[in-house]
Parts: C-alpha cells; structure tokens; sequence
C-alpha cells in the first residue's frame, strides 16, 4: 500500500531505496557496518550476549523466593525461550551477514520487525507480549555494551557500504549527530526522521553529506517497515512509501536532472569568487573530521572556517581524546588543506550534541529543563580547565603545521572571555616550558547569543575576527528550540530582529577592521547569499556540498547595488518578501 507523508525539507534533492529503520531503545545502539572478515566473530558477540542473558535468567529464577508470584517464574521462563528461539537467532544473523550490520544493529533491527508483527495481532494479550520481545533485546544490548568494540568514529575508521544491490534510505525517530557521521561514505542515499527542525545538528549533518533528508515527519518510523521502497523528496520534505511504477520513474527522472544540474555546478569550483562588480568574496568550508579536508579543497574552499571539534568527543564510550590524539586529528586536517587556513572551534558539546558519559557537572545538570540555556560549549570548556587546557595544547601544537585560527563559541559574558584568553595564556606557557612548537594563532568569537551582538564595540577589544552562528543567533534571539519540530514553524531566518542583528554585527567588524564571516546555515542557503553581500559580508563558511550554488549567485551579483537595496529588507515588515521582489527587479 502507498503512504504520503510530509515533513520538513532540510536537506535537497530526491533519495531512492529500500527503508532501513533504526529502532529506539532505551539503550544507546551503535550502528554501523562489519567488514566481511569480522562477520562471524559479530555472530559470536551474539551468541556470548544470548549466553550471558541467559546465565542472567537462570540465576534470577533459581533464587526467586519461596513467596515469590508464580508469575514471575513464568515471565523468566518466557525470557529464556525467546532467548533460544531458534528462528529469531537465524533473523539477526541473517542482518550480519547479508547487510553487514553490526551485532547491536541486526539485533535492533530485528526487535523492529517482531515489535511491528505483534502490533498488528488482534489478540490483545499477544499484542503486549511485544513488551518481554523488547525487554530481552535490551537486556542483549546491554550485554553486548559490556565488551562491545569501539565504533568506527571512534577508532577513526569510515562507514562501509556492504548493503547490497539496493539503496538504502534511512528512517528513525531521530538519529543523534555522531550515528550520522558515522554513515558518511556508507550505502544510505538519503534519511527520514519523525522529529527534529531544519537546523538541529543531524540535519545540518545531513547536509554535509550531500544527502536527501526529511525531519519531522512524526509517524515515519511507526508507518515504515523493513525494506519498504521509499521516496525521500528533500525538496518539498515529502516521503512517498511503495509508489506506483509511474510516481517511482517521474522521481528517477528528477534524480537524473538534479545529477546533471550539479556536474554544470562543479566546473565552477576552480573559477575565483569574485562579484561582476569585483568584489572578492572568501568561501570557506565546515568540516567535522579531519577527513572533511579532502572534500573541501575538491569543492573549491579556499580554507576551513568551521572545524567542529566535537564530534571528535563523541561514541567513545564516554573516554574523551587526550592530547596526543586531538593534536594528530588537528595536524592531519591542517595539512590536508595545504597552507590554506583552518579556523577550528573550540569544543561545543552540550544540547543535542551530548557526550556519552557524563561528567560531574553534568550528572548535576543532566535533567536540565533546557540544555541548549545550560552548560555547554565555552560554558562546558570554563567548567573542565583541564580537558580544555588539553584541547588548547593540541589546537596550538597543530599551528606548527599550517595557519590556524582558534574559534571560542557561544561567548556571552566579558568574565568568559578574560578566563578563555587567561587559559589560552597558560596553554601557551606550558608548550614553551617543555619545548613543543607551535605558531601565535589569531583568536576569534562565535557571535551566536543577541547579548554578543549587542555587545561588539567590547568584543572587538579582545577578538582579532568573529564568525555568526546564524543557527543559534537565531534560536536565542527568537526563543525557539531548533530541534523541536513543534515550534519549527517559528524558525524564522528572515525575522528583522535576527536580520538587524546580523547587519550590526557585520557593519561593526568591517568599521574596526576585524574579518566577519557567517558559519552558519544561511551561509550555504543561497535564498540568503544576496541579501549577506548588501550587508557587506565577505567570507561565507559553508558545508562543501554548498559551496559551488552559491559561487553562481556570488558571480552573477553586483554587490554594490545590492548594497543600496538593504534598507529594503532591514526597514520592511515583511522582509522576505521585499527583498526577493527587489531582486526579480
């Protein structure tokens, strides 16, 4: 049967395959592929986690006391005959063998398929026993968390592509920023989620991989099923289930003219930016991993204005990167770029970009009623003086290799930027005491929080450049959280105040000299590239995928009569719909 449903559009283009559903659960699932000589030694990880549930079972029933419900015996009896059910063991090696899924993923993906057929059963008391399916899945999980290996992010490894003749398309409740890069380079041509907002962090994820992707669309994961034919359009944030022959080769047809549309782009890549009134323009790229510098430089960048250290930080099983291995991660992206800059962001975890295990003032925050207003980013760095002394160590010991730039986000307060500046300092001192190289590097500010904004004449005192975070400039400025589906419709990037704030921001960096880029997702939104050049920025940072759409806005435009138009958007009411209709002039 076909089903029509609709989300929110976050990244573009149309995406073809076959569903794979990534199951909730209570326990964290790492997903990603086994290579094929390590196939049976994933079927034995599963077999040792039925073996020690099993162990587990047993020891709870033998001591179950005397006056213990009868019940309870036969709910373990229950546990232990599914444990040993034969044909659910042939399910989830069949995952690993065919698909190359890991251990806790065939696993969850199986516990998907049986928790749907038992949705379906009339009889309700065979409906709930869904419930002791799910138990025994998460208690496997658990056993399997216990000496699973680490993933491939965190041992540096690339997601492979094992899944077969058909493309895959992704659909989950939600997919947490790190499980996304761990799928860069995999078999998945395109994602659905049934929650999340244009400018939560697996979206902008998706984007850097140059993948079709839908958030928000609430029921997918309950509507989808294994293996169902999916259309995942990005464009108008449409997901089509088992279309017709017809709808299914009119999509194919768009796929084919989107490919052609971007092989026109890239002949651009090598062409300057430069505006027809000759103003150079400075297009920069986000990258996540060290791995990222290869795309860029094949984009086109011209440097990194955006290097995301976090997620360095993340699926390790709560162990952070020492020094060492932080350093080699810079290094390796600094070099990749060939003298060209690399401006790399100090940590930024908190909010939807949490680590695996938390720390002692995380564990005091951790039921915060909103982390995006809690301790994260340089709040989180302040809080742990040592990792972040670490990081600064590695960041400055990488410059040695290549022009590197530091960049402190979410800076709100004056008291922050003293003990940032004063750590920087001791960092410093402590790379000269014992006699490692590094260069002076050029410290900027994520202007991300209206107060910062507001706030740039003593800012400029302090920071040698700055870089908009337009994402969370526009979050805080307009109290909506980006992440939540329910509000989305409220994000709104064309908000005069979020505009006023970007114009001041610039106009107050360009008066005093200081460079001014936006790292943000207006950076690589072409429907924004005119409108930055009015208010006289000069340097985008964008994920690569973007980079060659907006060079062909930067080449077609006359940034000075663009500037003279401002007042159009700044002064309007409605200022979406001024500008555009000034540029159809």
């Amino acid at each position: 049967m076909s089903i029509q449903m609709f989300g929110l559009p976050v990244s573009r283009g149309v995406a073809i395959g076959r569903a794979v559903l990534v199951a909730s659960s209570r326990v964290d699932v790492a997903h990603y592929y086994v290579e094929p000589s390590t196939v049976e030694a994933e079927i034995d990880r599963i077999r040792n986690a039925r073996d020690t549930v099993a162990a587990e079972l047993s020891a709870l029933k033998r001591d179950l006391p005397a006056e213990a419900p009868h019940e309870l015996a036969a709910l373990l009896d229950v546990h232990l005959m599914l444990l040993h059910d034969a044909t659910l063991a042939d399910a989830i090696k069949h995952w690993i063998e065919s698909r190359h899924y890991n251990a806790e993923w065939a696993l969850s993906a199986q516990t998907e398929v049986l928790a749907r057929q038992f949705d379906e059963m009339e009889d309700e008391y065979l409906r709930e026993r869904k419930a002791d399916i799910e138990q025994v899945a998460e208690r496997m999980l658990r056993a399997l968390a216990k000496d699973g290996p680490p993933s491939p992010l965190a041992a540096g490894g690339a997601a492979r592509d094992f899944g077969g003749e058909d493309p895959l398309v992704l659909v989950a409740n939600d997919i947490a920023p790190a499980d996304m890069l761990q799928f860069k380079g995999s078999v998945f041509t395109g994602f659905v989620t049934d929650v999340g907002g244009k400018t939560s962090h697996t979206a902008i994820v998706a984007r850097s991989m140059d993948i079709p992707a839908v958030v928000g669309a609430r029921e997918a994961s309950r509507l989808v099923r294994q293996d169902d034919w999916l259309i995942i359009d990005g464009d108008a944030g449409v997901v089509l289930v088992n279309p017709s022959p017809i709808v299914l080769e009119e999509y194919r047809f768009r796929q084919r003219q989107s490919e052609l549309e971007r092989a026109r782009l890239d002949r651009l890549r090598h062409r300057p930016s430069v505006t027809l009134d000759g103003q150079a323009v400075e297009l920069l790229a986000n990258i996540e991993l060290p791995g990222d510098s290869a795309s860029a430089l094949a984009a086109g960048a011209v440097g990194v204005g955006l290097f995301r250290t976090e997620f360095l930080f993340m699926n390790r099983g709560g162990e952070l990167p020492d020094e060492d291995e932080q350093f080699e991660a810079y290094r390796r992206a600094v070099e990749a770029m060939n003298g060209l800059p690399v401006t790399i962001r100090t940590v930024d975890i908190g909010a939807d970009k949490p680590l695996d295990r938390l720390t002692a003032h995380e564990l005091k925050h951790e039921h915060a009623l909103n982390p995006a207003l809690g301790l994260r980013a340089i709040r989180w760095s302040l809080s742990e003086p040592a990792m972040f002394r670490q990081q600064l160590r590695a960041i400055l010991r990488a410059s040695a290799y290549g022009k590197v730039r530091l960049l402190v986000p979410m800076v709100a307060h004056r008291s922050e930027v003293r003990m940032t500046l004063e750590a920087l300092t001791r960092a410093k001192q402590q790379l000269t005491d014992t006699g490692q190289p590094f260069n002076d590097v050029e410290v900027g500010a994520m202007i991300e929080i209206p107060a910062a904004a507001l706030t740039m004449p003593a800012l400029l005192k302090d920071f040698d450049f700055f870089s908009i975070g337009t994402n969370d400039l526009i979050q805080y400025t307009l109290a909506i959280d980006r992440a939540d589906e329910a509000v989305a419709h409220l994000y709104d990037p064309w908000h005069p105040a979020v505009l006023r704030l970007i114009a001041d921001v610039i106009a107050a960096g360009r008066s005093a000299g200081k460079p001014v880029s936006v790292c943000g997702e207006m950076a690589g939104d072409t429907e924004f590239t005119e409108l930055l050049l009015a208010m006289g920025l000069r340097s985008f940072s964008m994920h690569p995928a973007q980079l060659p759409a907006v060079k062909q806005r930067i080449l077609r435009a006359d940034a000075a009569r663009l500037e003279q138009n401002l007042g159009t958007a700044l002064d309007s009411e409605q200022p979406a719909q001024g500008w555009r209709a000034m540029l159809d002039r």
